[in-house]
């Protein structure tokens, strides 16, 4: 299939006698023509970057964005922004199918398109731009059948995902009917968390090596509550609980890996699907400045049998979350190395320990980064407050205020161990 899109993309270029390029709705590339010429000054920053990289910067999307590409049923022009890294201007054909946008075909403006009528306003578009928005319908076509096809696979994995236990094996079978060979390589399922989801159709997958279905979930289904929730800064204090609601989704992402031990392919996933306009958009914490948090991605241990899919889902999902809550664990986070959060993620919410709450309040943010950073720090005085950048004796003066303020003792194990978890508990 892809094949049949550089097919279309060759068409629209060779109508136009300009260089074209395609890519998704989120501006992920898919194809790209060739140019006639020895011209350098037809590659673009833009354009080059969207080839090497696969995909455009965020002031890139803004910019095009602005211009009402996602709503356009008809080509636009759009002006260069030397401010964005858009140096030459464009014509955008809009890729759609049955009213909805799939992608975009991007033609450079150098010159020889400044008189080329795009239609609108009353006037018909010149024939060249007729046949292109021909060949962009049938890109359209194309999409969204992929679109279909790898929502089929996204419902039976999202199926097999929430399923009972008394469910699961034929959950299993319907999933391995829809991912044919692939079901019998080694599988990782990624989590990426927060995800918005577009309200009235799928979105076709990323051609990303190993990526073989993907769904949204509620991240009620999650570890423990599973609600998606934010931690707060790694300079501030631990802030009281918040979460967000229990229908904040999640992305659930399936991997193909070469071997068990091979999780190249998984990072490779996550990294590109925490770029997409997707992914984050979680609140701060009540307690703290107010701010955008980016999102995370988790990733659960390598499987064999699609029955343990589920469980690996809630790995996937405890890892994501402990890399909102703790970013030094982030942006891509394994469950095998996140620590006490393993445990944290599991627990059902609850309220802070009587004795820690104070503690948890805004006013006392720096005695609670204090008391984390020095719990953090195995207890060491040394090592805590040259992380923290003050003097022992500064420290030590928190610290006492802390076991004041809380009635525990930092001597005793037990207590240490009570406001550790305490603290890195309302992170999450």
């Amino acid at each position: 299939m892809r094949g049949d899109y550089q097919q279309l993309v060759d068409e629209i270029s060779a109508a136009l006698a300009a260089p074209a390029t395609l890519e998704d709705r989120d501006f992920g590339l898919i194809a790209f023509g060739a140019h006639e010429g020895d011209d350098d000054l037809v590659m673009d920053p833009v354009r080059t970057r969207s080839i090497l990289q696969r995909r455009s910067t965020a002031a890139v999307r803004a910019w095009f964005e602005a211009f009402g590409i996602a709503r356009a049923k008809t080509a636009l022009r759009i002006p260069p922004d030397p401010a964005a890294g858009v140096f030459k201007g464009r014509i955008c054909l809009p890729v759609r199918h049955r009213g909805i946008v799939h992608g975009y075909v991007w033609l450079l403006d150098d010159g020889h398109l400044t008189d080329l009528e795009l239609g609108g306003g009353g006037t018909p578009p010149d024939p060249r731009i007729e046949q292109a928005m021909e060949s962009a319908a049938g890109i359209g076509a194309l999409l969204a059948a992929e679109a279909r096809a790898g929502a089929e696979v996204g419902d039976l994995l999202r199926a097999l995902l929430v399923s009972r236990p008394a469910e699961r094996a034929a959950a299993s079978a319907a999933l391995r009917d829809g991912l044919r060979s692939a079901a019998d390589a080694p599988l990782m399922v990624v989590a990426v968390t927060p995800w918005g989801v577009p309200e009235t159709d799928h979105a076709p997958l990323p051609n990303l090596p190993g990526l073989l279905a993907a769904c949204a979930l509620p991240a009620a289904n999650g570890p423990g509550d599973g609600a998606d929730t934010a931690g707060p800064d790694p300079s501030a204090a631990a802030a009281p609980p918040h979460r967000a609601t229990a229908d904040t989704p999640s992305l659930a992402a399936l991997v193909r890996l070469r071997s068990p031990s091979s999780w190249a392919a998984a990072h490779t996933v996550a990294e590109h699907l925490l770029r997409s306009p997707r992914a984050g958009g979680g609140l701060a914490p009540s307690g703290t400045e107010a701010r955008t948090l980016p999102g995370a991605a988790g990733l659960g241990m390598p499987v064999r049998e699609l029955s343990a899919l589920p469980a690996a889902w809630q790995e996937a999902l405890a890892a994501a979350r402990a890399a909102r809550a703790e970013p030094r664990l982030g942006p891509v986070a394994e469950w095998s190395t996140i620590g006490s959060y393993r445990l944290l993620t599991g627990l059902p919410p609850a309220e802070p320990d009587a004795t820690v709450r104070p503690l948890l309040a805004p006013a006392h943010s720096e005695l609670a980064r204090t008391a984390e950073v020095f719990l953090d720090c195995a207890g060491q005085a040394g090592r805590a407050a040259q992380a923290l950048g003050i003097h022992r004796q500064t420290l030590y003066y928190r610290l006492g205020r802390v076991e004041k303020l809380t009635g525990l003792d930092l001597d005793e194990g037990g207590d240490r161990l009570l406001l550790h978890m305490a603290l890195k508990t309302a992170r999450l």
